[in-house]
């Protein structure tokens, strides 16, 4: 995690800097924030990852889902941490320069979602992105790292105790604007994360589904397949 807060820490400086350094367009400058997030948010990590490495693409193999989850099946744990760690930048690096800036918790709403928006719906791809559950926990790191921690270490004891990587994540989505609450006392950010947790919803309707009949994956299960399939 602090690898993660080090990575992002690189350059914000230099984007505080220059857009204080902007005489009479320090509010522009801000509200550019808001696109600017998207635009971070639209960058790709399973894609780009994918096309380094020679990977398929995982739009296109898989659960078709350019996401760390879907890269792991087709790449393996190296690919899809390094696609992970990217997707939890995306969110985490546009929110610390938000704060760092001291903008209004409005402000700060709005460049969140943008940047969630923009893994979800990438302009650079076509509109069609990934579930955004790295995503959302670098927002959530950047707004409090207790709230981060606080999801991640959700997500970690569904995932243990369910062994569903869908379900772990649904429940921390839909835990988060609670946390949001408990920490930050603030309405705009419960707003916020009640929405990103709807949209994360809605983006697993079919994990949804496989789960009440009984079919979803399980983790660890494709490696059991693979072996048996080699022996």
């Amino acid at each position: 995690m602090c690898l993660v807060h080090s990575v992002a820490g690189k350059g914000i400086g230099n984007i505080h800097a220059f857009i204080l350094a902007t005489p009479g367009k320090g509010e522009m400058a801000i509200w550019a924030l808001i696109p600017l997030a998207y635009l971070m948010g639209s960058v790709s990590t399973a894609i780009i990852v994918s096309r380094l490495l020679g990977l398929p693409d995982p739009r296109q193999q898989g659960s078709k889902n350019p996401g760390a989850t879907n890269v792991l099946r087709l790449g393996g744990k190296k690919a899809a941490g390094v696609t992970l760690i990217g997707d939890a930048l995306k969110g985490l690096i546009p929110v610390l320069i938000a704060k760092s800036l001291e903008v209004s918790p409005e402000i700060l709403a709005a460049v969140s979602l943008a940047a969630f928006l923009g893994h979800l719906y990438p302009i650079f791809f076509g509109f069609k992105g990934g579930k955004g559950v790295a995503t959302a926990l670098g927002i959530f790191l950047g707004l409090s790292p207790w709230v981060g921690l606080a999801v991640l270490a959700t997500w970690l004891l569904m995932a243990f105790l369910f062994r569903f990587s869908s379900l772990a994540a649904l429940t921390a989505a839909l835990l988060s604007p609670l946390y949001l609450w408990l920490i930050l006392h603030s309405e705009v950010l419960v707003g916020v994360g009640l929405t990103m947790a709807l949209l994360l919803v809605s983006r697993h309707r079919a994990n949804i589904e496989r789960l009440l009949k009984g079919e979803e994956s399980r983790i660890g299960s494709g490696k059991k397949k693979a072996s048996k399939a080699s022996e």
